[in-house]
């Protein structure tokens, strides 16, 4: 009778081992397919007709295959349909939290402005992988963490993390390959703060490594001015008004950036200066 049972046992293991195998076979099998579908989808235009009748395809034979479901709702990010973006990324990030979560974060911080929403998804992916530093976009998780923080006013964080951001990237590969929009944005932060010379360093330091940026030189005129250095001033908001006529301030494609200058500012800032020479 015991050897009986044990035969059972023995048959049902197997059964059960059998079926395993042939379910992790099936869906390999699908995730293949899945994956052939997308590789033909992404030949065309990103959200063409073709385009996403294929990507929906693709997610309908792999349900769970992440990166179809966020491609798919990228192009209702771009045209504007939250209501149809956000379910999608979600599952993306439900399945694939390490590949996703940051990039949502991301979006939610340079889309839709929810800084608090970008924070939580960079913490909890920053949790995920805690022995390194993540990127998404080509910046770095502390880059897009200062970025939430000076939109959130915090100034002091937003200072605290670009200062990790730049030290890192100047140790691995050398201060000129920082990005211009880390010194810029700790400099704004440091502005705002009142740290007139330590925002004064980092504006020049853009200048260092680009020689056009209206940016960089509009906020030199203000710290100028408020030196009281008026003719330095003049030159500066002159320059940057010449750069900003050739294209060359922070901006982004779809959406505006963050503390994005128009020519307004400029002109504001002009006249700002002009006054203060009548005097």
């Amino acid at each position: 009778m015991v050897r009986l049972w044990k035969y059972y046992l023995s048959v049902l293991v197997l059964l059960f081992s059998c079926k395993t195998k042939e379910a992790d076979s099936l869906v390999a099998q699908r995730r293949a397919l899945a994956e052939q579908v997308f590789e033909e989808a992404v030949q065309y235009g990103q959200g063409s007709p073709e385009c996403m009748q294929l990507l929906e395809k693709a997610t309908l034979i792999d349900s769970t295959y992440a990166e179809a479901i966020r491609e798919l709702s990228v192009a209702y990010l771009k045209r504007g349909y939250p209501h149809k973006w956000k379910p999608l990324f979600d599952r993306a990030v439900r399945h694939d939290p390490k590949s996703w979560l940051i990039a949502r974060g991301n979006i939610y911080l340079v889309s839709y402005r929810d800084y608090k929403k970008a924070l939580a998804d960079f913490d909890a992916a920053d949790a995920l992988t805690p022995d390194f530093v993540d990127y998404t976009g080509g910046h770095s998780i502390n880059f897009w963490r200062g970025m939430a923080y000076l939109g959130l006013k915090d100034y002091e964080n937003c200072i605290a993390f670009y200062d990790k951001h730049i030290k890192k990237e100047t140790e691995e590969t050398g201060e000129d390959w920082v990005e211009i929009e880390a010194f810029l944005y700790r400099g704004i932060a440091k502005y705002e703060l009142g740290n007139i010379s330590g925002a004064k360093k980092d504006f020049e330091k853009i200048l260092r490594y680009t020689q056009k940026s209206a940016d960089a030189k509009y906020y030199l005129s203000k710290v100028l001015k408020q030196q009281g250095v008026i003719d330095s001033a003049k030159t500066y908001i002159e320059r940057a008004k010449e750069d900003f006529q050739e294209g060359y301030y922070n901006q982004r494609a779809y959406v505006e950036a963050l503390r994005q200058i128009y020519w307004e500012d400029l002109i504001a800032q002009q006249k700002s200066v002009d006054t203060s020479l009548s005097l």
